[in-house]
């Protein structure tokens, strides 16, 4: 078990690096442990208290609260920075420039997080991290922050809301940029920083702000610090993400709960009726049966080639996640994020469990979400939905269904759908690509997994279109770290060496 040590040996060999010699050859992975090493206290302290903010974009109060923070904290390290004003919170933006550099680094990282239920978290508060140990019985026990001062476990992690997503990011890129300044290193880039305060509510005013400041946030190529890597744990870089968009679909019984005993084999079931909607939508293989939902995804013998060298086990993922057998859309989990997805998030019809009643509902809802694809159009395919639905005979209504409407149409549903943000992808040998991919060996010693296209969605695409800038991503948390769940945490040693993988594409040189 590697074990971190603050010696003042490290300290003085930090000290001692000359900064020209790190300009004509960027420090390799042991150098830049050091360099991490011997800033890891600070890192720790600055990491602590960016956790204490409560960061919930529902509250816009403490998001102004936390924007003031790392005003701060960027000025600190010789950033400007400016809010760009929306409807909703602020975005913000911190610029510097370096002497030697003649082209932008544009920098995407959240701020938000995800609400909390404090009742599901095993701390005092999801806004107070602690630190844990896992026990002989394999539960996470909180330790003394003392045990930092020595010897650290790198297997101890940080307990906190947005640990991971997204503030383990944001400590992580303070702390690289001031191992930089410690050096004496400036990057070959300027850099330009700009900070998402909705992204958890899918980052509803960003497509217009960006519009609005298209030039301020001109830069030649985007990096994305944000998510997690390939479930290995191994170092990765994300080329691409599936876009977003939902649908609300909602079917009409009587005006009012009726009783079964009364009116059953009488009045229609909305609920029945929506899962017969449901069900018509996929086959037993888990395909959407919809003509043309798929159309325009063409996964070429390169492509697949290129997908199989991500190391999934799939038997493994299958054995942790508790399923006989998966969905076969493409051959494997890599190609199945590569199409569109149709995915049933929430259902709701009367009452269940206790509250159970015999009763026939009046209406019936399904929460759907829609994964893009760049080959998909999410516009097209709600209305492939629609029209699907529409051809079951349903009458489709906005809102609640008027008494003419229910008088007249046996089949009523209401339909409304929204368009977060779309998918966006890089090819594997743009600029940005083949410049990360060589900080990722100069860090890691090794190739880094290159994923295609995540499955997850970050609103990316509307840079990709607004700015014209090539993006990829460069996750640093580690994978199981309970993200938008309780109890969301980041091991250490991903926190140190996401500070390492920021260090390294900083200082990486300019493609020649």
């Amino acid at each position: 078990m590697r074990q971190f040590s603050a010696s003042i040996l490290l300290l003085v060999l930090s000290a001692a690096l000359d900064s020209q010699a790190l300009n004509a050859q960027a420090p390799q992975r042991e150098r830049i442990l050091e360099l991490v090493d011997a800033g890891r206290k600070e890192a720790l302290e600055l990491y602590r208290e960016l956790l204490t903010l409560p960061n919930d974009a529902h509250y816009p109060a403490d998001i102004l609260l936390l924007l003031a923070w790392l005003e701060k904290s960027f000025a600190d390290r010789g950033f400007a920075s400016q809010r760009i004003e929306t409807k909703g919170s602020p975005l913000l933006l911190a610029t510097r420039e370096f002497s030697a550099a003649s082209e932008t680094l544009l920098i995407y990282l959240q701020a938000d997080g995800q609400p909390v239920d404090p009742s599901e978290w095993h701390q005092d508060s999801p806004w107070q991290p602690v630190l844990k140990e896992r026990g002989d019985s394999g539960d996470w026990q909180i330790i003394p922050w003392t045990r930092l001062e020595g010897e650290i476990d790198p297997e101890w992690r940080i307990f906190a809301r947005s640990a991971a997503d997204s503030k383990g990011p944001i400590a992580q890129f303070l702390s690289a940029i001031d191992i930089l300044d410690r050096v004496g290193l400036e990057p070959e880039y300027n850099l330009k920083i700009i900070v998402d305060t909705e992204e958890e509510m899918s980052s509803p005013n960003l497509p217009a702000a960006l519009l609005t400041n298209r030039d301020l946030l001109a830069a030649d190529m985007l990096v994305i610090f944000d998510g997690p890597p390939h479930v290995s744990g191994k170092p990765t870089l994300k080329f691409g993400a599936r876009g977003i968009s939902t649908i609300t679909l909602t079917t009409y019984g009587p005006r009012f709960a009726q009783h079964s005993g009364h009116y059953g084999n009488f009045l229609p079931n909305p609920a029945l009726r929506l899962c017969e909607i449901l069900a018509s939508m996929k086959d037993d293989a888990g395909r959407v049966t919809i003509p043309g939902f798929y159309e325009g995804v063409d996964l070429d013998a390169a492509t697949k080639a290129v997908l199989a060298t991500v190391p999934d086990d799939e038997a493994a993922i299958q054995a942790q996640m508790g399923i006989a057998s998966r969905d076969h859309v493409g051959e494997n989990l890599q190609e199945a994020v590569q199409y569109p997805s149709l995915n049933i998030r929430g259902l709701s019809a009367g009452w269940v469990g206790d509250e159970s009643r015999t009763i026939i509902p009046a209406t019936a809802t399904a929460e759907i979400d829609v994964r893009l694809v760049i080959e998909s159009d999410a516009e097209r395919l709600h209305d492939l939905i629609r029209k699907h639905v529409e051809g079951l005979g349903y009458h489709l209504v906005e809102g609640e269904p008027s008494k003419e409407e229910r008088s007249r149409y046996p089949k009523l549903a209401s339909f409304k759908s929204t368009i977060s943000y779309g998918a966006f992808r890089t090819d594997f040998d743009s600029v940005p690509g083949q410049w990360l991919s060589q900080a990722m060996i100069r860090m890691h010693g090794e190739e880094a997994i290159r994923i295609r296209t995540s499955g997850g969605s970050i609103p990316i695409s509307p840079f990709v279109a607004t700015l014209g800038v090539p993006a990829v991503g460069v996750p640093t948390v580690n994978p199981d770290n309970n993200q938008h769940s309780p109890n969301e945490n980041l091991r250490l040693a991903d926190f140190f060496q996401g500070i390492g993988v920021m260090f390294a594409v900083l200082s990486e040189p300019k493609l020649r």
